[in-house]
């Protein structure tokens, strides 16, 4: 899958994604992407009901999920801040992203790749998957728990059953793992020094 991981390139593609010019839905969808790293499928299929803002959790139901297991988000700061954003425009109905076209259904698989042509990148520069491969690859340099990225990025369990109970492992080192990755990010973003932030420090 196309990805960026060069911090530089990573900073680049957020400024991009924020002076993103089309729909407002695809650009929260956008933002949101690289601070949650879930699959493409489960990102534009994410429901309101999921949501619990309070505790900063998404918690997206085992029939959604590839390994069929529950699978908790921990939201950052920075995500809830999208999800409020775009809450006014979304929060009547079912979709936190719906389609254009009707409320009942969540914007289309293409929607993302989409806005990524637009703004200039090749399918061979990055995709809605990249955003993963991106996390994966800078969150392993950083030092984090190999066993904690991998839970984060709900890769399947090849045992169901400790699939069905596992889902929260890891959980204090994964929520101090995704507020560290969004502040990051943030900082990339608006040009600070980029200094690799080891997770033990």
């Amino acid at each position: 899958m196309a990805t960026i991981t060069d911090p530089k390139e990573i900073a680049g593609l957020l400024r991009s994604i924020d002076d993103y010019r089309g729909g407002i839905v695809t650009r929260c969808a956008l933002q949101l992407a690289p601070l949650v790293f879930v699959r493409p499928g489960e990102l534009r299929q994410a429901e309101w009901s999921e949501f619990n803002l309070e505790t900063a959790e998404w918690r997206i139901p085992a029939e959604k999920m590839k390994a069929g297991a529950v699978h908790i988000v921990p939201l950052s700061r920075q995500a809830i801040d999208i999800l409020r954003e775009i809450h006014p425009l979304t929060g009547h109905g079912r979709y936190v992203f719906p389609s254009p076209r009707t409320d009942s259904r969540p914007m289309s698989s293409n929607a993302i790749l989409s806005a990524l042509r637009r703004m200039g990148y090749a399918k061979d520069e990055m995709s809605g998957h990249g955003f993963r491969s991106m996390a994966s690859t800078l969150l392993n340099e950083q030092g984090w728990n190999r066993d904690a990225i991998e839970r984060q990025l709900a890769h399947a369990e090849r045992n169901s059953v400790r699939a069905a109970y596992n889902y929260a492992e890891f959980m204090p080192e994964r929520k101090k793992m995704m507020q560290t990755w969004a502040d990051y990010l943030e900082g990339i973003k608006s040009g600070a020094k980029i200094i690799p932030i080891r997770a033990t420090g």
